[in-house]
């Protein structure tokens, strides 16, 4: 689809929600094994929970008591290592809690009881120290992932240190009230790179980048350091629930080798043909879904949908099909 919302004439360079459009079209135009219904889309439109898909909210209590700079950094440290699908059926969960919950979970405990980390304890971060706070065996099968959430916490730190004076606030400033432009800042930031091939082109999608300013916006109700005049530039946080989501209520279809790749809950290659479709073909899907909504009045964000998609992959008839499960920094 056109993208004819994020930029001007005369702009040197288009957003960076604009680039993951532009990309996941030029995906969906020519995908092999992920394609779209488009009868589907007005039907799933019509089932969607209008207000929250044009004002999404945080639920009560998703967020620690720290005030205005506690909360920047939740978000910050949160979506830092908001990855590591691949390695929850592995991981040591929670009881009752999936995956992303029983790390959200820690992470919560450890800011309610001490408070935010610092960008030096960030920057300073270990496999081991990381083990411990999840509650996970450092020798264990979700190792790797400590390995990877210590990195990327230390490629966090390190950028507040060295570019932001170790201030979590003037890096959620950084976009001067554009989430794009906080999008773009942060996709610098080693360890957030979320760009792909597909076909010798390149595909970004930058799930965690864009999910940032998204959070905040929520957190602080558009106010203060959530207040950003570009949300609806955003992009759907391409991870692997919402393509299941799509995929469950008929709007992706995917060939019956990938199914069965899927269903066997056989690991995806991050990079591969597959994996990449399936995320860029659910940023169109979803776009699609955004421009019906649009298109009869209703004012409907991609931020939005991808809430309510992810909520409602929490039932149980999403949790009872295997999602596609890849081992990557980027969901």
């Amino acid at each position: 689809m056109p993208d004819d919302r994020a930029d001007t004439p005369g702009d040197p360079r288009p957003t960076l929600p604009s680039r993951v459009r532009r990309a996941a079209a030029d995906v969906a135009a020519r995908a092999r094994h992920v394609t779209i219904d488009d009868d589907a889309v007005g039907r799933v439109a019509e089932t969607l929970p209008l207000d929250r898909v044009g004002a999404p909210a945080l639920e009560p209590g998703d967020l620690p008591d720290l005030g205005e700079a506690g909360t920047v950094a939740w978000v910050l440290t949160v979506n830092a290592v908001n990855f590591g699908s691949g390695f929850f059926p592995v991981l040591a969960k929670r009881p009752g809690l999936s995956g992303s919950k029983t790390v959200f979970a820690a992470l919560r405990e450890r800011f309610d009881r001490v408070g935010a980390f610092t960008a030096e304890e960030l920057r300073t971060a270990t496999p081991e120290r990381c083990a411990a706070l999840f509650g996970q065996d450092p020798d264990g099968p979700a190792a790797e992932l400590m390995a990877w959430f210590s990195t990327a916490w230390s490629d966090l730190g390190t950028a507040l240190v060295d570019r932001f004076e170790g201030s979590f606030e003037a890096l959620a400033a950084a976009g001067d009230g554009s989430a794009a432009a906080l999008a773009e800042v942060l996709s610098g930031v080693p360890g957030w790179a979320d760009t792909w091939v597909h076909d010798g082109r390149p595909v970004p999608l930058f799930k965690r980048a864009q999910i940032v300013p998204a959070h905040l916006a929520m957190a602080f109700g558009g106010t203060g350091p959530g207040r950003f005049h570009d949300l609806d530039d955003l992009t759907i946080f391409a991870d692997n629930l919402v393509p299941h989501v799509l995929r469950l209520d008929g709007v992706l279809r995917f060939d019956d080798g990938l199914v069965g790749r899927i269903d066997a809950e056989e690991l995806l290659e991050p990079g591969s043909p597959e994996e990449v479709e399936i995320r860029a073909v659910a940023v169109d899907a979803a776009e699609r879904i955004v421009a019906h909504l649009r298109s009869s009045g209703h004012p409907a964000t991609a931020m939005g949908l991808d809430q309510v998609l992810w909520n409602r992959g929490g039932g149980a008839t999403y949790k009872a099909r295997p999602r596609h499960r890849s081992r990557s920094t980027a969901y």
